[in-house]
C-alpha cells in the first residue's frame, strides 16, 4: 500500500512511460548531517531592516537538518521568553537578546561571535 500512496504523487500528472517509478524526493540519505556543535560558526546580529523598526536577534551559519535548526531555535527562544521563527536556515528570535544568545550558545558548546553592529 505505501508504493500507491496517491498524497504523494499529487503533482504527477501522466506518465507514457511503462518503467516509470515515482521518486518524491523526500528521502533522509540525502540531507546533510548536522555539524557537531564545536565545528558551528554561528553568527549572532541585531537586524531592524524591513521590520517596521523593531529589532530581532539574527543567528546564523547553522550547517545541518532543518529540524536540528529549529530545535536549537526552540531552545534559544524559550531560555528567552521571546517568540521568533526559524525559516530559510536562519533563527529569529524577537528583541535586542544578542549578550544572552551568545552565552547559551558557548554554554550548549556552540562556537558563535557577534556580527554586526
Amino acid at each position: 500500500m505505501a508504493d500507491n500512496d496517491w498524497k504523494k504523487r499529487l503533482n504527477v500528472v501522466y506518465s507514457t512511460n511503462p518503467d516509470f517509478k515515482f521518486e518524491s524526493g523526500e528521502n533522509e540519505k540525502y540531507q546533510t548531517e548536522t555539524a557537531p556543535p564545536t565545528k558551528q560558526d554561528l553568527r549572532v546580529m541585531l537586524d531592524k531592516k524591513n521590520r517596521g523598526g523593531k529589532a530581532v536577534t539574527l543567528i546564523t551559519g547553522f550547517k545541518g537538518k532543518e529540524d536540528d535548526l529549529k530545535d536549537l531555535g526552540k531552545i534559544l527562544k524559550t531560555r528567552c521568553g521571546v517568540g521568533g521563527s526559524v525559516k530559510d536556515g536562519e533563527i529569529l528570535v524577537q528583541g535586542d537578546f544578542r549578550d544572552r544568545i551568545l552565552t547559551l550558545l558557548h554554554e550548549m558548546g556552540y562556537k558563535a561571535k557577534k556580527a554586526g553592529g
